[in-house]
Parts: structure tokens; sequence; C-alpha cells
């Protein structure tokens, strides 16, 4: 119970940005951030960590700061940062570590999302590329199929086959790793913003010359956005029913970015989760709120509210201060 001499008032915390990292998708993050840092600083005192090493930096204070990582890919991603701010007692922006770890695996997300009704394409997971057999590949997952590696974004190392010579090909070109084959589903690539358990818009990827890959992805003029994307009314409560369902199967919270394929017959298939999707004014969570009536400064406060909640009842003193 509060005393008479005391008033109520909130205590905002600081928020520090961790972005960079030494994934492949290191200067894409610190563009995050830098964006980040720019809208949340109208609200918030921030302050922005440039990570070159897989590690928490040093003089992070839980009883003063929130974290909002915006480390994409490797370490930031696949929740072994999530597990050291967890230890350290720091509350953080986004989904924890278990299910950021279970949505950077790409084949155990696809696991989990079809036990919850969500339809996925076929797929085949492998780690030695000479320990496969082309023909069995091609016989369980089609001539037509996508390559990728099974724990990174933004389409890095994304490879489009055709036919037994090309997987043949491709096979004695990439090393060993975490890999994964997926029957390629030919038609409209589209992806959904969610935040908490809310479906935004949906928008729709038009790259130029067919592929979303690494280069179509943060090159200017390579793709078409389309948002919110035209579709039948089906197809649309189809597809936001897929994102819930996938978001609630892989247990994220706070905010995700739910990927998927519209085949040409119209059945949505799911791709993946993103926990940290890129948050540069021009990225695709943002084009997502968009439609659901948030500008970028809008969007970033509100994906750190749950965060800042967090703080708040970890830290019930803050909440009041002497009169």
């Amino acid at each position: 119970m509060i005393s008479a001499n005391k008033i109520f008032m909130n205590t905002p915390p600081k928020i520090v940005i961790l972005c960079g990292g030494t994934g492949a998708e290191s200067e894409v993050s610190k563009a995050s951030g830098e964006a980040l840092s720019l809208s949340l600083s109208k609200k918030y005192q921030t302050r922005i960590i440039k990570l070159d090493e897989d590690q928490l930096p040093e003089g992070l204070d839980p009883e003063h700061e929130v974290v909002f990582p915006v480390i994409h890919g490797t370490f930031g991603e696949d929740g072994q940062l999530q597990a050291l701010l967890d230890e350290k007692g720091i509350e953080y922006a986004g989904s924890d570590q278990r299910s950021s770890q279970l949505c950077m695996d790409k084949s155990q997300a696809k696991k989990i999302v079809v036990e919850n009704g969500v339809r996925v394409s076929p797929s085949v997971s492998f780690n030695d590329p000479k320990q496969v057999s082309v023909a069995e590949l091609i016989d369980k997952l089609g001539r037509e199929m996508v390559l990728k590696p099974l724990n990174q974004g933004s389409s890095v190392s994304l490879r489009m086959i055709c036919g037994y010579q090309d997987l043949q090909n491709c096979l004695l070109e990439i090393e060993p790793g975490d890999w994964m084959l997926e029957r390629r589903v030919i038609g409209r690539e589209v992806t959904i913003g969610m935040m908490d358990n809310h479906a935004m818009g949906i928008v729709e990827v038009i790259p130029v010359g067919g592929v979303y890959d690494y280069e179509r992805k943060y090159v200017p003029g390579s793709t078409e956005y389309k948002f919110p994307a035209v579709m039948d009314d089906e197809v649309e409560r189809e597809l936001k029913s897929f994102a819930r369902k996938a978001y609630k199967a892989c247990g994220c919270r706070d905010f995700a970015r739910i990927d998927f394929m519209i085949s040409e017959d119209g059945n949505p298939y799911f791709l993946e989760v993103n926990t940290i999707p890129g948050l540069t004014t021009t990225s695709l969570l943002p084009k997502s709120a968009s439609c659901s009536g948030y500008d970028f400064d809008k969007l970033c406060h509100r994906l750190i509210e749950p965060a800042v909640n967090r703080f708040y009842e970890r830290n019930p003193n803050l909440n009041f201060h002497a009169a």
C-alpha cells in the first residue's frame, strides 16, 4: 500500500538499443538501431550500443534500463542474447529465449506450427550435402525447391533449384552446415506484422526477377511492395488466422513478423517467423503496421511498451517517489 506522503508517478526507464553484431545482417541491424533510437528518444532517454562480438556489453543496469535488441539473425534472434539478458535480470523487448531459439530454427518452427493447424510446404533438413540422395529429395519434394540455411535471416544464402542437375551442382557447392530444402511454392509472397496476438496489415512483396533474396531486400528499386495487399477475403482471413496460430504456437511475445507464400490456387503456406524484424522506416513490419494506423514513431513506442510494463512490475518501487 502506498502511504499518504507518496505520489504515484512512473519513473521512465532508459532504453538501451543493441544493434550490429557479428552476423551477415549487422549493417541492416545498425540501420534499424539508428531509426529506432531517433524515434524512441522523443519520449525516452536512449543510448545505442553497437556490438562487434557475441556477448552482452558491460554496464547494463537492470534497475534503470530496458533493452531493445535489434540484432538480426545470429546472437540476436537465436536466443543467445535473450538468455544472457534473463540471467542479468534485464527486461527487454521482444520474444524470450525459448521462443527466439525455436523461431530461428526454421525446421523446428515448421513442426510446431503444422501441429497447430498451419499449412506448410514439405521440407528436408540436412547437415552434410554429400550424405543426401538427389533422387530421394526430388521424389519427396519435386523438381522445384528452395535451399536455405536453417538459422539465418534476410534470405542469406537463399537459392532456387530446378531439377536433378541443378540440385546436384548445388549440393557440391555448399559447405556442411544446417540446411533445409523446401518444396517451392510458386505464387505470391506476403508478410504479416504481429503485435501481441493482433495480425496487422498484409504486405505483398514483389521482387524484380521473382526471388526475394538478400540483394532484393536491401537494394533500392529491386522490389515492389503493396500494402495492404489486395486479395480475396477468404484468403486474407486464412492468412491472418495462420499468423495468429503460428505466433501463439511459437510462444512469441510483444511483436513479430510472419512470412507466407500464397500458391497459385490461393492456399497460404507458412515460411518463417521473424522475432526481430527490420525496424527502419522502410522495413516490412512498419509497412504492415501502417495498414493498422501506426506511423513509425507510434509503432516504435508501442513496441517498447510491454517491456517497460514488465520493468515496472519487476521494480515496483519505481512506480512512485517521495512527495
